[in-house]
């Protein structure tokens, strides 16, 4: 198999509708447990609320959309997202209502309304750039994983320079917008669930701290942000510039933040490397860390 059919298959499966599926998957079970006890009527309700909104919906409406324009399922011309990106919107803020309604998790119920949020927030800026959809769906949830599972959580981060190597090789979107979409999403996300629990006055219990969350973002996004600067800098030292960087960041991370937070950012780090390496002449990570 090329590295353009393996490309399409990740970009296929991190589809935001589709990925939502089993990290909300992961967040319902988690949020079911209560006193230890798992309480299956309310992973049912949990599950159905976000695959119904956060997924169902919002995927009906890009197939319809997409044949209807006899484009690709990505629907790759920027003008062409807004009627599924204001589908989106409602779609959120309707789960966003009925998790309110039925009481069960305020976590679900504020996640819905971010997604709301930022999906808005996305479509204000498909008015003039192409900000990639594809990142800003994995980090919306990985974000909301990390608040409530930690290190575990962040684990998912490993999926970022994965998924950048994938949409760029496509020609879906430029590095700048791959990159952009998942810093959006990582931090609005993590800012919003904090703001909006405080706002509409839904406490959450035994969620990562917004200082600690915000590090695991940091160790997450800082590898493939360096890669991407030292992308759009013609330099001869790029490979030199980026080995220095990444020595100063890892004694950074082991010094002031939590041993978790530093395995995260050499995970990611390791990951971004890899795929640099491999991916050869198409992807310009390769050329930065190839010169001399």
């Amino acid at each position: 198999m090329n590295k353009f059919k393996i490309a399409k298959i990740i970009s296929d499966i991190t589809n935001p509708p589709i990925i939502c599926i089993p990290l909300f998957l992961i967040m319902s079970v988690v949020l079911s447990f209560e006193n230890g006890v798992f309480n299956v009527s309310k992973f049912i309700v949990l599950e159905l609320i976000s695959l119904v909104f956060s997924s169902a919906l919002p995927m009906a409406i890009i197939l319809i959309w997409a044949k209807k324009l006899g484009t690709d399922k990505d629907i790759s011309n920027r003008t062409d997202r807004f009627v599924p990106l204001i589908v989106g919107v409602i779609s959120y803020f309707i789960g966003f209502l009925v998790s309110y309604a039925v009481d069960l998790s305020n976590f679900m119920t504020i996640l819905l309304l971010c997604y709301s949020v930022n999906t808005l927030i996305v479509m204000i800026i498909t008015f003039k750039w192409k900000i990639s959809v594809h990142t800003t769906g994995l980090s919306g949830p990985v974000g909301a994983l990390i608040l409530l599972l930690g290190p575990i959580g962040a684990l998912f981060g490993i999926l970022y320079p994965i998924l950048i190597w994938s949409r760029v090789l496509l020609k879906k979107h430029t590095l700048a917008q791959a990159i952009c979409g998942a810093v959006q999403g990582f931090f609005l996300t993590i800012f919003e669930m904090y703001l909006f629990l405080n706002v509409l006055r839904l406490p959450i219990e035994d969620i990562v701290s917004l200082e600690l969350a915000s590090m695991f973002i940091i160790a997450i996004i800082v590898t493939p942000i360096i890669l991407g600067f030292l992308s759009y800098i013609p330099q001869r030292n790029g490979k030199a510039i980026f080995y220095v960087l990444e020595i100063i960041l890892c004694a950074l991370f082991l010094i002031f933040t939590p041993l978790e937070v530093f395995v995260i950012f050499v995970l990611v780090s390791m990951t971004s490397i890899i795929i640099s390496y491999s991916a050869g002449e198409d992807f310009i990570w390769f050329r930065v860390l190839k010169s001399s």
